[in-house]
Formats: C-alpha cells, sequence, structure tokens
C-alpha cells in the first residue's frame, strides 16, 4: 500500500509538471495550392517560467521555431533555438513576431481543416514535456499592401 502511494504521489506531482503551460487559441493560416510553408500562431501560458524548444507536425516536413524581426528597413524572418514563456505573462505567437513556421508542405492547408501539432516545452529544471495542440485552419488574408498592388495592375 505504501508503494501505490508512492506511486500515486509521484504520478500527482508529474500531472502537475505536466500542466504548467498551456495553450490558447491556435491556429494555422491557410495556404495556396502551391505554397510550401506557412505559419502557426497560438498564446503559450505558464504557470512557471519555460520555453517552447521544439514542434513538429504530420503536415510538414520542416517544422520551427521562427520570429520577425525589423532590421533597420526591413523585415526578417529568422528560425530560433527557443521562445521564452514568462510565468504569468506567457508569450504570444502572432504573424509579424515569434510562430512556428511549417514548411515542405505535404499537401494545400485549406479553412476548416485541423492541423495537429505537438509542441516541447521545458521547464527552468530543463524537464521536458509535450503538448498535444489541434489548430484549425483559417482563410487567407491579404498581405499589407496587397491590394494596393493589384489594383495598380503590378
Amino acid at each position: 500500500m505504501k508503494r501505490f502511494a508512492t506511486i500515486l504521489v509521484l504520478g500527482l506531482a508529474a500531472a502537475a509538471a505536466q500542466a504548467q503551460v498551456s495553450v490558447k487559441d491556435p491556429w494555422v493560416r491557410a495556404t495556396t495550392p502551391k505554397q510550401k510553408a506557412t505559419g502557426a500562431f497560438m498564446r503559450l501560458e505558464a504557470g512557471e517560467e519555460a520555453r517552447l524548444v521544439g514542434a513538429a507536425s504530420p503536415v510538414a516536413g520542416v517544422v520551427e521555431l521562427h520570429e520577425m524581426v525589423q532590421e533597420g528597413d526591413v523585415m526578417k524572418m529568422r528560425a530560433v533555438p527557443a521562445i521564452a514563456i514568462p510565468a504569468g505573462r506567457g508569450a504570444e505567437l502572432k504573424p509579424g513576431g515569434y510562430h512556428v513556421m511549417l514548411m515542405e508542405l505535404k499537401s494545400q492547408l485549406k479553412e476548416g481543416e485541423t492541423v495537429p501539432i505537438t509542441l516541447t516545452v521545458e521547464s527552468k529544471d530543463g524537464r521536458r514535456q509535450t503538448l498535444e495542440v489541434r489548430a484549425p485552419v483559417r482563410a487567407l488574408r491579404h498581405a499589407p499592401g496587397e491590394g494596393a498592388m493589384k489594383k495598380h495592375g503590378h
């Protein structure tokens, strides 16, 4: 009985560690038929400091953590090794900022579909957990300035 209680306590402690990060409002931007990359966005919240250190999805051959940064007059996107999730403040993964980049897409992602994504999160003491996310695909939106270019025949 004592062994069962120890296992139960350890199991509850592991469950508490697993519950430290939550995902709110995940979504993936829809793609055009030949488009081979898109972004996944969401809000990550944590009760204690953590980091998003990886992601994977069966819809993509390559999945990376990325950020968009302004360097002078140029907006650049680059891969990052991790995204901090501050305790109590969380992290917003959104267009124009941090996001999960899905590359080498295996097929077009259409509005109404759902994309499975596995996130790997690391706590400040190095413990890792995986979170299974089902992100709905949202319709394409025009990029800033795209309408003006089309209106002028570009």
